[in-house]
């Protein structure tokens, strides 16, 4: 069942794609060397790497960031980036299971926004629907967890304020 949480800002590290559904693997293959730049840096994650949904575009494309928190101060080197994940009222629900099931999840969690009168952190703009924050939460390490169908993944999208 959905619950609503405050969440503090967090700085991240992150690089960014554009990219329809069967591309995915091009944006989620960044999180390892993304993870180990910060370790040859000296920094450890500061918590569980994410997708971070930025817009949905017609015809089932997304611009979407592969990011790991940080604490700190970091410059990374491009393509990566800096950013901040915003601080406020989300929509967290947890998925286990293969990722061929998030989609569903996602949905299950946007018609209980819904039917709860809830109003997310979302505008139409001319590339789609863009999104304050939407994220989906990694936090099972696939070399712990080998088996797809036990991996757990917070899904969090961010309330207007």
């Amino acid at each position: 069942m959905p619950t609503v949480v405050q969440r503090p800002a967090q700085r991240y590290v992150a690089e960014r794609a554009t990219l329809a559904i069967p591309d995915f693997p091009r944006i989620a293959d960044r999180l390892p060397p993304l993870i180990g730049t910060l370790a040859a840096h000296g920094l450890a994650p500061a918590g569980a790497p994410f997708f971070r949904y930025r817009v949905l575009h017609r015809g089932l494309r997304f611009t979407v960031e592969a990011g790991v928190p940080i604490d700190g101060d970091h410059t990374p080197d491009e393509p990566a980036f800096l950013g901040e994940l915003p601080a406020g009222r989300y929509v967290l629900d947890t998925y286990v299971g293969a990722p061929g099931g998030l989609a569903a999840a996602t949905e299950a969690v946007l018609a209980w926004g819904a039917a709860a009168g809830l109003t997310w952190d979302r505008t139409g703009g001319p590339d789609g629907e863009e999104w304050g924050c939407r994220l989906e939460v990694l936090r099972s390490d696939p070399r712990q967890v080998p088996d797809p169908a036990q991996r757990v993944t917070d899904l969090l999208f961010r309330l207007e304020d």
